[in-house]
């Protein structure tokens, strides 16, 4: 018998669960669907953004749905167009297998007519976002008076983007008897006040602390002055060569500003808020998705409803003025069991809100300095040198080849090696060379977490380390501090800022433990292969772990400061250059790494 098989699924559902390739249940779908299949009951569910909550409440209620009947008997609110059509997606799935079964997504930004076209013909299953649903109820487009189940789906978004008077009016026109199931992250008043109400003697499960963040998210906050803001977000970015991240800003107007700065100095950026149109909106998830887009900049209200599984980084470039903001949006990455890291830029005056938000998430921010310029050249430095070691050779270069022999006749190999890195490197060099230290002064806020807030120099008693291992070979910032952790025995506390990327990695130790540590890896194999640890050239703490893609240099003479502004480009503000990056970009620069 499966794991899903135990829980009561039927055959039909097993059989969509194996074409799916799911092998075992989250704890969310192991607590709630025996509850949810063995009776009809109400149900409050707290589990955070990616651990399962849809297969949670989907699986039961096709289960559950008379498909013979054309009635509507289940109707499922969420906040967003988006999340609106990802539910209705995977509930097609989870009943592929299930005959006549029709789920119809209602949302706004369609034609209502064809929405209310597609319901005419039957929609057991009716998958919606608060406002259109009640205009569709108002226009008597619809009928939920004879529904058996009610799901509200992230409950604490929708009413933080302002649908608890919908919801209120929506849940009016259902049935008394029927079943109603929440789940939400976190359990704000209103979402109480709504289960006080529509709701009889729920059951409930929590899955994790409630209001608590998930521990595969790493917290750090770094502290710069007020005006950088900016450079500091970007050398987060190239300390990290494979970002694929959600810029938060508070605001419309930084949100646009960020995101066409970022795509003005050559990043694959794009804005995401509440002045685009559905289309650009949805031109720029697409792009987002197929990660053309790797720094997606947005308002915390347009991110509703973003589920894309492998982002590496949440960037907070200003807090929120709500500590469960922050809970949302730390909740974009490390889903599905993968780790992430969400970052903080602040400035000193804000520090006292870090404190807060440790409190109500409970778990304790990683104190980081901004990388350094010269600890981003040799990041960039180990980028480029694997990125040429693993490309592909394209054959058709063959017939190039004996005219560039010519002209590289005489140059030994270590010289052309040196001459090919500087291609690239020099340019990154030259940028960096004399960039000044954004960070504030030292905030002296000492241990924090198991990961120590250390200064960046060997005078703290800290060594950092280059390790040749990072994400390809199956790392994230977890493992490789379990893995060290083992193999050195020094204790997990010992073992700090890690930073992993995508074929290597940095961690430091106390200077007493350097001896321990080399020695450990002299020689050293994991599955054949020689693992490889040097003492770093620069010793600091680059900030995150991860991975860039796409990051793009400009062949600019930039002089030393984090200016990044294209002399004679076209600087248009417009919100359609910033919602998609794609065709801004100029194609006279080339990857830089």
């Amino acid at each position: 018998m499966t794991k899903f098989e135990a829980l009561g699924l039927q055959k039909s559902l097993l059989d969509a669960v194996s074409d799916m390739g799911f092998e075992t249940p989250s704890e969310v779908q192991e607590k709630a669907i025996p509850i949810l299949l063995e009776g009809e009951t109400d149900l409050v569910a707290l589990a955070q953004t990616g651990t399962g909550k849809t297969a949670a409440f989907g699986f039961p209620l096709i289960q559950k749905i008379d498909s013979n009947s054309r009635t509507t008997q289940g109707l499922i609110l969420s906040p967003t167009r988006e999340l609106c059509l990802q539910i209705t997606n995977e509930l097609q799935l989870y009943s592929k297998y299930e005959k006549n079964i029709n789920v119809v997504a209602i949302y706004g930004g369609a034609s209502i007519t064809d929405q209310a076209r597609q319901i005419k013909r039957g929609a057991q299953i009716i998958v919606a976002t608060p406002g259109r649903m009640k205009d569709m109820i108002g226009r008597r487009l619809v009928d939920i008076s004879k529904i058996d189940y009610c799901i509200l789906d992230e409950a604490d978004e929708m009413l933080n983007m302002g649908f608890f008077e919908d919801i209120k009016d929506i849940l009016s026109n259902t049935p008394e008897e029927k079943s109603t199931w929440l789940f939400s992250a976190t359990m704000p008043k209103e979402v109480s006040v709504i289960a006080k109400k529509f709701m009889h003697s729920p059951q409930e499960i929590t899955v994790g602390a409630k209001n608590s963040g998930v521990d595969t998210v790493q917290h750090e906050y770094y502290v710069v002055g007020g005006r950088d803001r900016y450079p500091a977000l970007k050398r987060l970015a190239d300390t990290n060569p494979d970002i694929f991240s959600v810029i938060f800003c508070r605001t419309k107007r930084d949100t646009q500003k960020v995101a066409e700065k970022l795509i003005e100095d050559g990043y694959n950026a794009g804005a995401l808020h509440g002045d685009l149109s559905q289309n650009q909106r949805d031109m720029v998830m697409n792009a987002f998705r197929k990660k053309q887009i790797q720094m997606l900049v947005a308002t915390d209200v347009a991110a509703r409803g973003i589920d894309v599984d492998d982002i590496t980084h949440v960037i907070n470039y200003q807090l929120p003025d709500e500590i469960e903001t922050y809970t949302h949006r730390s909740g974009r990455t490390g889903r599905a069991g993968k780790s992430g890291i969400s970052m903080v830029i602040v400035t000193r005056s804000e520090l006292r809100k870090i404190k807060s938000i440790e409190n109500k998430i409970k778990q304790q921010f990683v104190a980081k300095k901004i990388p350094t310029g010269m600890e981003i050249c040799e990041i960039q430095l180990y980028h480029l040198a694997n990125k040429i070691k693993d490309t592909k050779i394209n054959e058709d270069v063959e017939n190039y080849l004996p005219a560039i022999n010519d002209v590289l006749q005489g140059i030994d190999r270590e010289e052309l090696i040196k001459k090919i890195v500087s291609v690239e490197f020099t340019r990154f060099f030259n940028y960096y060379n004399k960039a000044q230290d954004l960070n504030s002064v030292d905030i002296g806020r000492g241990e924090r977490g198991g990961e120590r807030s250390r200064g960046e120099n060997s005078s703290d008693g800290s060594v950092r380390y280059f390790i040749n291992v990072g994400e390809k070979d199956g790392y994230d910032w977890m493992s490789l501090k379990d893995f060290l952790k083992d193999t050195l025995d020094l204790g997990r506390d010992a073992i700090y800022k890690v930073d992993v990327k995508e074929s290597f990695s940095f961690f430091n130790t106390e200077a007493s433990d350097t001896e321990k540590v080399l020695s450990t890896f002299t020689e050293f194999k994991v599955d054949g292969r020689f693992v490889n640890v040097e003492v770093s050239k620069t010793p600091g703490g680059s900030g995150g772990g991860g991975a860039n893609r796409g990051r793009r240099f400009k062949d600019k003479g930039r002089g030393g400061k984090d200016r990044g502004r294209s002399k004679g480009r076209d600087r248009s503000t417009s919100k359609d250059n910033a919602s998609h990056s794609g065709k801004r970009r100029s194609k006279k620069r080339s990857d830089f790494f």
